[in-house]
Protein backbone atom coordinates (compact mmCIF):
# COMPACT_ATOMS: atom_id res chain seq x y z
CA UNK A 1 0.00 0.00 0.00
CA UNK A 2 1.38 3.42 -0.94
CA UNK A 3 2.15 6.15 1.60
CA UNK A 4 -0.69 8.28 0.20
CA UNK A 5 -3.20 5.49 0.75
CA UNK A 6 -2.01 5.00 4.35
CA UNK A 7 -2.40 8.73 5.13
CA UNK A 8 -5.89 8.75 3.64
CA UNK A 9 -6.89 5.72 5.72
CA UNK A 10 -5.53 7.30 8.93
CA UNK A 11 -7.36 10.58 8.27
CA UNK A 12 -10.62 8.70 7.71
CA UNK A 13 -10.17 6.76 10.95
CA UNK A 14 -9.52 9.90 13.07
CA UNK A 15 -12.44 11.82 11.52
CA UNK A 16 -14.79 8.93 12.22
CA UNK A 17 -13.59 8.76 15.82
CA UNK A 18 -14.08 12.52 16.36
CA UNK A 19 -17.63 12.32 15.01
CA UNK A 20 -18.64 9.85 17.71
CA UNK A 21 -16.51 10.82 20.73
CA UNK A 22 -19.10 12.81 22.72
CA UNK A 23 -21.19 10.55 25.00
CA UNK A 24 -24.92 11.18 25.18
CA UNK A 25 -25.80 8.81 28.05
CA UNK A 26 -23.99 6.88 30.77
CA UNK A 27 -24.80 3.56 29.11
CA UNK A 28 -23.33 1.95 26.04
CA UNK A 29 -24.44 3.47 22.74
CA UNK A 30 -24.02 2.18 19.22
CA UNK A 31 -22.11 4.24 16.69
CA UNK A 32 -24.03 5.59 13.69
CA UNK A 33 -20.88 6.44 11.75
CA UNK A 34 -19.05 4.26 9.28
CA UNK A 35 -16.80 1.71 10.93
CA UNK A 36 -13.13 2.43 10.27
CA UNK A 37 -10.78 -0.25 9.05
CA UNK A 38 -8.84 -2.15 11.74
CA UNK A 39 -5.66 -0.40 12.81
CA UNK A 40 -2.46 -1.98 11.70
CA UNK A 41 -0.11 -2.90 14.53
CA UNK A 42 3.32 -4.18 13.49
CA UNK A 43 4.45 -7.14 15.52
CA UNK A 44 8.16 -6.54 15.13
CA UNK A 45 10.25 -3.71 16.50
CA UNK A 46 7.49 -1.92 18.42
CA UNK A 47 9.52 -1.86 21.64
CA UNK A 48 12.91 -0.91 20.19
CA UNK A 49 14.92 2.02 21.53
CA UNK A 50 13.96 5.35 20.06
CA UNK A 51 14.33 9.08 20.58
CA UNK A 52 11.54 11.59 21.05
CA UNK A 53 12.01 15.36 21.30
CA UNK A 54 15.68 14.76 22.00
CA UNK A 55 14.97 12.38 24.89
CA UNK A 56 16.21 8.81 24.58
CA UNK A 57 13.68 6.05 25.25
CA UNK A 58 15.33 2.72 26.05
CA UNK A 59 14.25 -0.55 24.45
CA UNK A 60 11.96 -2.93 26.31
CA UNK A 61 13.04 -6.50 26.85
CA UNK A 62 9.94 -8.27 25.55
CA UNK A 63 11.12 -11.50 27.12
CA UNK A 64 10.31 -9.90 30.47
CA UNK A 65 6.89 -8.63 29.43
CA UNK A 66 4.23 -11.38 29.30
CA UNK A 67 2.70 -11.75 25.84
CA UNK A 68 -0.81 -10.82 27.03
CA UNK A 69 0.50 -7.39 28.07
CA UNK A 70 2.17 -6.58 24.76
CA UNK A 71 0.38 -4.35 22.24
CA UNK A 72 -1.78 -6.28 19.73
CA UNK A 73 -5.08 -6.25 17.83
CA UNK A 74 -7.76 -8.46 19.38
CA UNK A 75 -11.40 -9.29 18.93
CA UNK A 76 -13.47 -7.11 21.20
CA UNK A 77 -17.22 -7.07 20.66
CA UNK A 78 -18.55 -3.68 21.75
CA UNK A 79 -21.24 -1.20 20.88
CA UNK A 80 -19.03 1.74 21.84
CA UNK A 81 -17.99 4.17 19.14
CA UNK A 82 -14.53 3.90 17.56
CA UNK A 83 -12.04 6.02 19.48
CA UNK A 84 -13.51 5.04 22.86
CA UNK A 85 -11.12 3.76 25.50
CA UNK A 86 -12.23 0.93 27.79
CA UNK A 87 -10.09 -0.04 30.76
CA UNK A 88 -10.48 -3.37 32.54
CA UNK A 89 -8.63 -3.29 35.91
CA UNK A 90 -9.38 -6.98 36.49
CA UNK A 91 -7.34 -8.13 33.48
CA UNK A 92 -4.90 -5.14 33.43
CA UNK A 93 -5.82 -4.24 29.86
CA UNK A 94 -6.68 -1.03 28.00
CA UNK A 95 -8.73 -1.32 24.80
CA UNK A 96 -8.85 1.28 22.06
CA UNK A 97 -12.01 0.59 20.03
CA UNK A 98 -11.33 0.53 16.30
CA UNK A 99 -14.67 -0.82 15.08
CA UNK A 100 -15.87 -4.09 13.56
CA UNK A 101 -15.66 -5.66 17.03
CA UNK A 102 -11.94 -5.08 17.05
CA UNK A 103 -9.67 -3.18 19.41
CA UNK A 104 -6.02 -2.51 20.05
CA UNK A 105 -5.14 -3.98 23.42
CA UNK A 106 -2.36 -2.63 25.64
CA UNK A 107 -1.00 -3.98 28.89
CA UNK A 108 -1.35 -1.55 31.81
CA UNK A 109 -0.73 -1.11 35.51
CA UNK A 110 -3.68 0.02 37.63
CA UNK A 111 -4.31 1.39 41.11
CA UNK A 112 -3.00 -0.51 44.08
CA UNK A 113 -5.35 -1.66 46.82
CA UNK A 114 -7.22 1.33 48.16
CA UNK A 115 -6.73 3.38 44.98
CA UNK A 116 -9.14 1.63 42.62
CA UNK A 117 -11.83 3.68 40.90
CA UNK A 118 -14.45 3.17 38.22
CA UNK A 119 -16.70 5.34 36.11
CA UNK A 120 -16.65 7.42 32.95
CA UNK A 121 -14.42 10.32 32.03
CA UNK A 122 -13.35 12.42 29.06
CA UNK A 123 -9.91 13.15 27.65
CA UNK A 124 -9.79 16.92 28.11
CA UNK A 125 -6.05 17.52 27.85
CA UNK A 126 -2.89 15.85 26.60
CA UNK A 127 0.80 16.53 27.12
CA UNK A 128 4.12 15.35 25.74
CA UNK A 129 6.78 14.76 28.40
CA UNK A 130 4.58 16.40 31.02
CA UNK A 131 5.72 17.95 34.29
CA UNK A 132 4.76 15.87 37.28
CA UNK A 133 3.71 17.46 40.57
CA UNK A 134 3.04 14.97 43.37
CA UNK A 135 -0.11 15.75 45.36
CA UNK A 136 0.37 16.60 49.02
CA UNK A 137 -1.25 13.30 50.04
CA UNK A 138 1.45 11.43 48.14
CA UNK A 139 4.17 13.56 49.74
CA UNK A 140 2.77 12.63 53.15
CA UNK A 141 3.08 8.94 52.22
CA UNK A 142 6.51 9.40 50.64
CA UNK A 143 8.34 12.38 52.19
CA UNK A 144 11.27 11.91 49.80
CA UNK A 145 9.04 13.37 47.04
CA UNK A 146 8.94 16.77 48.76
CA UNK A 147 11.79 17.92 46.49
CA UNK A 148 9.31 17.85 43.59
CA UNK A 149 6.52 19.76 45.33
CA UNK A 150 6.89 22.51 42.70
CA UNK A 151 7.01 20.01 39.84
CA UNK A 152 9.46 17.57 38.24
CA UNK A 153 10.30 18.44 34.63
CA UNK A 154 9.56 15.90 31.92
CA UNK A 155 12.29 13.38 31.21
CA UNK A 156 13.25 9.71 31.23
CA UNK A 157 12.81 9.41 35.03
CA UNK A 158 9.58 11.41 35.28
CA UNK A 159 6.78 9.16 36.64
CA UNK A 160 4.38 10.36 33.92
CA UNK A 161 6.64 9.07 31.19
CA UNK A 162 6.60 10.26 27.58
CA UNK A 163 2.88 11.17 27.29
CA UNK A 164 -0.12 11.89 29.51
CA UNK A 165 -3.86 12.00 28.79
CA UNK A 166 -5.75 14.02 31.43
CA UNK A 167 -9.18 12.77 32.49
CA UNK A 168 -12.09 14.75 33.91
CA UNK A 169 -15.58 13.70 35.00
CA UNK A 170 -18.42 16.21 34.76
CA UNK A 171 -15.80 18.91 34.40
CA UNK A 172 -13.96 17.90 37.58
CA UNK A 173 -10.32 16.81 37.50
CA UNK A 174 -9.87 14.10 40.14
CA UNK A 175 -6.18 13.71 39.31
CA UNK A 176 -6.47 10.55 37.18
CA UNK A 177 -4.28 10.16 34.10
CA UNK A 178 -3.38 7.66 31.39
CA UNK A 179 0.38 8.05 31.17
CA UNK A 180 3.68 6.35 30.44
CA UNK A 181 6.16 5.11 33.00
CA UNK A 182 9.88 4.40 33.20
CA UNK A 183 8.99 1.44 35.45
CA UNK A 184 7.79 -0.74 32.58
CA UNK A 185 8.22 -3.90 34.70
CA UNK A 186 5.22 -2.80 36.79
CA UNK A 187 2.90 -3.47 33.82
CA UNK A 188 0.35 -6.17 34.63
CA UNK A 189 0.30 -5.27 38.35
CA UNK A 190 -1.64 -3.15 40.83
CA UNK A 191 1.06 -0.61 41.47
CA UNK A 192 -0.15 2.94 40.81
CA UNK A 193 -2.00 5.51 42.91
CA UNK A 194 -5.07 5.26 40.70
CA UNK A 195 -3.64 6.33 37.35
CA UNK A 196 -3.33 4.03 34.34
CA UNK A 197 0.33 3.27 33.55
CA UNK A 198 1.56 2.19 30.12
CA UNK A 199 4.89 1.33 28.54
CA UNK A 200 6.31 4.54 27.03
CA UNK A 201 6.25 3.12 23.47
CA UNK A 202 2.59 2.12 23.98
CA UNK A 203 1.38 5.43 25.43
CA UNK A 204 3.01 7.27 22.52
CA UNK A 205 1.06 5.04 20.12
CA UNK A 206 -2.22 5.60 22.02
CA UNK A 207 -1.56 9.36 22.20
CA UNK A 208 -1.47 9.50 18.41
CA UNK A 209 -4.78 7.61 18.10
CA UNK A 210 -7.06 9.04 20.82
CA UNK A 211 -8.93 12.20 19.80
CA UNK A 212 -9.57 15.10 22.16
CA UNK A 213 -12.80 14.62 24.08
CA UNK A 214 -12.70 10.83 23.71
CA UNK A 215 -14.76 8.84 26.20
CA UNK A 216 -12.92 6.69 28.71
CA UNK A 217 -14.77 3.91 30.57
CA UNK A 218 -13.13 2.34 33.59
CA UNK A 219 -14.84 -0.95 34.47
CA UNK A 220 -15.34 -2.13 38.03
CA UNK A 221 -12.93 -4.46 39.79
CA UNK A 222 -15.12 -7.33 38.57
CA UNK A 223 -14.88 -6.21 34.94
CA UNK A 224 -18.47 -4.89 34.81
CA UNK A 225 -19.82 -1.66 33.37
CA UNK A 226 -19.76 1.06 36.06
CA UNK A 227 -22.90 2.63 37.44
CA UNK A 228 -21.69 6.17 37.88
CA UNK A 229 -18.39 7.39 39.24
CA UNK A 230 -16.89 5.47 42.14
CA UNK A 231 -13.81 6.98 43.77
CA UNK A 232 -11.55 5.44 46.41
CA UNK A 233 -12.13 6.62 49.98
CA UNK A 234 -9.94 9.51 51.12
CA UNK A 235 -6.80 8.60 53.00
CA UNK A 236 -7.14 8.98 56.78
CA UNK A 237 -5.58 12.15 58.10
CA UNK A 238 -2.60 11.85 60.37
CA UNK A 239 -3.23 12.81 63.96
CA UNK A 240 -1.44 15.94 65.02
CA UNK A 241 0.85 15.58 68.03
CA UNK A 242 -0.78 16.65 71.25
CA UNK A 243 0.11 20.19 72.18
CA UNK A 244 1.56 20.98 75.59
CA UNK A 245 -1.18 22.19 77.94
CA UNK A 246 -1.25 25.93 78.40
CA UNK A 247 -0.53 27.26 81.91
CA UNK A 248 -3.68 27.57 83.94
CA UNK A 249 -5.01 31.10 84.21
CA UNK A 250 -7.46 31.91 86.94
CA UNK A 251 -10.73 33.06 85.42
CA UNK A 252 -13.11 35.56 86.92
CA UNK A 253 -15.24 32.69 88.21
CA UNK A 254 -12.22 31.06 89.83
CA UNK A 255 -11.13 34.33 91.39
CA UNK A 256 -14.54 34.66 92.98
CA UNK A 257 -13.99 31.39 94.82
CA UNK A 258 -10.55 32.30 96.16
CA UNK A 259 -10.39 33.41 99.86
CA UNK A 260 -10.58 37.16 100.21
CA UNK A 261 -7.71 38.96 101.94
CA UNK A 262 -8.13 39.71 105.63
CA UNK A 263 -10.09 42.86 106.33
CA UNK A 264 -8.09 45.91 107.34
CA UNK A 265 -9.39 46.18 110.91
CA UNK A 266 -7.95 47.91 113.90
CA UNK A 267 -5.33 45.75 115.61
CA UNK A 268 -5.97 44.40 119.05
CA UNK A 269 -4.25 46.20 121.92
CA UNK A 270 -1.00 44.54 122.83
CA UNK A 271 2.71 45.08 123.12
CA UNK A 272 3.21 44.80 119.33
CA UNK A 273 0.17 46.78 118.28
CA UNK A 274 0.46 50.11 116.49
CA UNK A 275 -2.01 52.84 115.83
CA UNK A 276 -3.99 52.61 112.57
CA UNK A 277 -3.01 54.79 109.67
CA UNK A 278 -4.64 58.16 109.27
CA UNK A 279 -7.30 57.79 106.61
CA UNK A 280 -6.74 61.31 105.41
CA UNK A 281 -2.96 61.46 105.22
CA UNK A 282 -2.07 57.76 104.92
CA UNK A 283 0.60 58.06 107.66
CA UNK A 284 0.69 56.04 110.83
CA UNK A 285 -0.21 57.89 113.98
CA UNK A 286 1.93 57.34 117.09
CA UNK A 287 0.23 55.69 120.02
CA UNK A 288 -0.20 58.41 122.64
CA UNK A 289 0.60 57.68 126.29
CA UNK A 290 -2.57 58.40 128.23
CA UNK A 291 -3.72 57.84 131.75
CA UNK A 292 -6.55 55.47 132.54
CA UNK A 293 -9.87 56.91 131.53
CA UNK A 294 -12.93 57.05 133.69
CA UNK A 295 -15.62 54.46 133.11
CA UNK A 296 -17.32 54.83 129.72
CA UNK A 297 -20.03 57.43 129.59
CA UNK A 298 -23.20 57.41 127.61
CA UNK A 299 -22.59 58.90 124.15
CA UNK A 300 -23.85 62.41 123.89
CA UNK A 301 -23.37 65.42 121.76
CA UNK A 302 -20.35 66.36 123.87
CA UNK A 303 -17.46 63.90 123.46
CA UNK A 304 -15.14 63.02 126.36
CA UNK A 305 -11.67 64.47 125.94
CA UNK A 306 -8.58 62.51 126.88
CA UNK A 307 -6.96 63.35 130.23
CA UNK A 308 -3.34 63.92 131.14
CA UNK A 309 -1.36 62.66 134.10
CA UNK A 310 -1.12 65.37 136.77
CA UNK A 311 2.31 66.55 137.62
CA UNK A 312 3.70 66.44 134.13
CA UNK A 313 4.16 69.14 131.65
CA UNK A 314 1.41 68.93 129.07
CA UNK A 315 2.64 67.72 125.74
CA UNK A 316 1.13 68.48 122.39
CA UNK A 317 -0.29 65.25 121.05
CA UNK A 318 -2.64 64.50 118.23
CA UNK A 319 -6.04 63.79 119.75
CA UNK A 320 -7.35 60.28 119.35
CA UNK A 321 -10.52 59.62 117.48
CA UNK A 322 -13.35 59.27 120.00
CA UNK A 323 -14.39 55.74 120.88
CA UNK A 324 -17.97 56.57 120.05
CA UNK A 325 -19.51 57.96 116.93
CA UNK A 326 -19.07 61.69 117.31
CA UNK A 327 -17.74 64.62 115.30
CA UNK A 328 -13.97 64.90 115.17
CA UNK A 329 -12.56 67.51 117.51
CA UNK A 330 -10.58 70.31 115.88
CA UNK A 331 -6.84 70.36 116.34
CA UNK A 332 -5.88 72.76 119.20
CA UNK A 333 -3.88 75.79 118.22
CA UNK A 334 -0.14 75.29 118.23
CA UNK A 335 0.63 77.56 121.17
CA UNK A 336 2.90 76.83 124.07
CA UNK A 337 0.91 76.43 127.31
CA UNK A 338 1.84 78.80 130.12
CA UNK A 339 3.75 77.10 132.88
CA UNK A 340 2.06 77.36 136.23
CA UNK A 341 3.89 77.35 139.54
CA UNK A 342 3.07 74.15 141.36
CA UNK A 343 0.77 74.70 144.24
CA UNK A 344 -0.18 72.74 147.26
CA UNK A 345 -3.62 72.11 146.02
CA UNK A 346 -4.57 69.27 143.70
CA UNK A 347 -6.21 70.03 140.40
CA UNK A 348 -9.87 70.65 140.66
CA UNK A 349 -11.69 67.61 139.52
CA UNK A 350 -14.71 69.60 138.60
CA UNK A 351 -12.69 71.48 136.00
CA UNK A 352 -10.97 68.55 134.31
CA UNK A 353 -13.61 65.94 134.87
CA UNK A 354 -10.92 63.41 135.84
CA UNK A 355 -10.68 61.57 139.16
CA UNK A 356 -7.12 61.98 140.53
CA UNK A 357 -5.25 58.94 141.71
CA UNK A 358 -5.72 57.95 145.35
CA UNK A 359 -2.00 57.61 145.95
CA UNK A 360 0.10 60.56 146.97
CA UNK A 361 1.69 62.36 144.06
CA UNK A 362 4.12 65.23 143.92
CA UNK A 363 2.72 68.67 143.51
CA UNK A 364 1.39 69.09 140.00
CA UNK A 365 0.97 72.12 137.91
CA UNK A 366 -2.44 73.59 138.17
CA UNK A 367 -3.85 73.98 134.65
CA UNK A 368 -5.30 77.35 133.92
CA UNK A 369 -8.91 77.74 134.69
CA UNK A 370 -11.14 77.17 131.76
CA UNK A 371 -12.74 80.25 130.40
CA UNK A 372 -16.29 80.72 131.44
CA UNK A 373 -17.31 80.44 127.84
CA UNK A 374 -15.85 76.92 127.24
CA UNK A 375 -18.79 74.58 126.89
CA UNK A 376 -16.80 71.36 126.57
CA UNK A 377 -14.21 69.66 128.80
CA UNK A 378 -10.64 70.89 128.52
CA UNK A 379 -8.12 69.09 126.34
CA UNK A 380 -4.56 69.26 127.71
CA UNK A 381 -5.66 72.17 129.82
CA UNK A 382 -6.95 74.14 126.85
CA UNK A 383 -10.43 74.80 125.62
CA UNK A 384 -10.91 73.14 122.25
CA UNK A 385 -13.27 75.92 121.25
CA UNK A 386 -10.62 78.65 121.40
Amino acid sequence: MSAFALRALLAFTVSAGLAACVPTTTTSTASTTATPAPASVPQEGIYLATSDNGIAIPAIDTAKVPAQFQRQIVDFPSTEAPGTVIINPATKHLYFITGNNKAIRYGISVGAAGFEWSGQALVTNRRQWPTWTPPKEMIERKPELAKWEKGQPGGPTNPLGARALYLTTNGVDYGYRIHGTPDWWSIGKNASSGCIRMINQDVMDLYNRVPDGAKVIVLTAKGEMPQGLKLPPPAPKKKKPAEAPAPAVASAADAATLPAPAADTAPLAGPMSTAPADTTTGTAQPTPVVAPLTPPVTPSATPTAPSVTPGTTPALTTPLAPAVTAPTLPTPPATTPTAVTPGATAPTTATTGVTPPTTATPPAATPPAAPASCAVPLVNGLCPQN
